[in-house]
């Protein structure tokens, strides 16, 4: 269904409904996730996912999209991202052509007696063609979307204290054009790796979920769900693979559920049929991405296949 102005194009009923719209996309959840990714659409309330890299916060997010039928915009964030890379910015260069076009006018009708009133340049060189939207802005203008903040820990105070503000009013001022509310209020979707604390004044605004690693179940489905072509027997070992390489306290960077469906998917492509020792530690780099971590696996393989 196209949606029209100021509606989405999908307003569940229930937890059940968001679950099973969520599965059609390939995105396996449990049911506190569905739970709170109910909620968060049938409030209007930010979405907050912390978690372990690689547990589907930002698949949630293009799920969402795909299942609302709305576009998906992106903000990843970083360190020293400040406003103006999520608000909007001058498309300088092509100010600087319109300038110097005026310009080439003016001469050619007679030079500075006739040129344009100062004033009227100043509004033509901040007109809407030059405008450049980045994520936060396009949000506003372009709903119903859902906007994925990604990362939103890489970012710094000030920033976390701007995007606070846009998600307690979806408006933004653009002093040169004026106020820009959002028609219908994106689908707010942030996620954390936890590599600092978030400041309280944003968590309020927001539902809040931990997503953690699935059990080997739930995995296994997931694998199957995105990656049918996989052969069961072998989705099954990578699955049960992965699931103990996350026990082990002795690495950096523990697989996520990306790394066993790239894994899984590697070894479709060369063929295999089997997890053994030898095409594991030939493709064990779809997994664990640290050379020391890579090195302790690879130590282990035999015991861990067993054989």
């Amino acid at each position: 269904m196209e949606p029209s102005s100021g509606e989405v194009a999908w307003s569940p009923t229930s937890v059940a409904e968001v679950a099973e719209a969520l599965g059609r996309t390939g995105y396996l959840t449990d049911d506190a996730l569905a739970t709170v990714a109910f909620l968060a659409l049938r409030l209007g309330r930010p979405l907050l996912l912390e978690g372990e890299p690689g547990t589907g916060k930002t698949t949630l997010a293009e799920a969402l999209a795909e299942a609302l039928d709305v576009p998906l915009v992106r903000m990843q964030c970083y360190e020293g991202i400040d406003a103006s890379q999520a608000l909007y910015d001058w498309d300088f260069p092509r100010q600087i052509l319109h300038l110097r076009a005026l310009e080439t006018v003016a001469r050619a009708a007679g030079g500075d007696d006739q040129a344009a009133d100062p004033t009227d340049v100043e509004k033509s060189l901040y007109d809407e063609r030059f405008l450049l939207a980045r994520p936060v802005l396009r949000s506003l203008r372009e709903s119903p979307v859902v906007l994925l903040v990604d990362e939103i820990d890489r970012a710094d105070d000030e920033f976390e204290a701007f995007l606070l503000e846009v998600l307690s009013t979806y408006q933004v001022s653009i002093p040169e054009l004026g106020t820009i509310r959002a028609a219908t209020p994106p689908v707010v979707v942030l996620t954390s790796n936890r590599t600092r604390e978030l400041h309280d004044a944003l968590k309020r605004r927001c539902l809040y979920h931990w997503i953690d690693h699935p059990g080997l179940e739930r995995e296994l489905a997931i694998v199957r769900s995105r990656a049918p072509e996989v052969p069961a027997a072998l989705a099954a070992q990578v699955v049960r693979m992965t699931q103990e390489l996350r026990t082990r306290g002795d690495l950096l960077k523990p697989p996520g559920v990306a790394e066993t469906l790239d894994w899984a998917r590697a070894l479709d492509a060369l063929g295999s049929v089997d997890l053994d020792v030898e095409t594991a530690a030939a493709t064990l780099g779809a997994a664990i991405k640290y050379h020391d971590d890579a090195e302790r696996v690879r130590a282990s393989l035999a015991r861990i296949l067993g054989g």
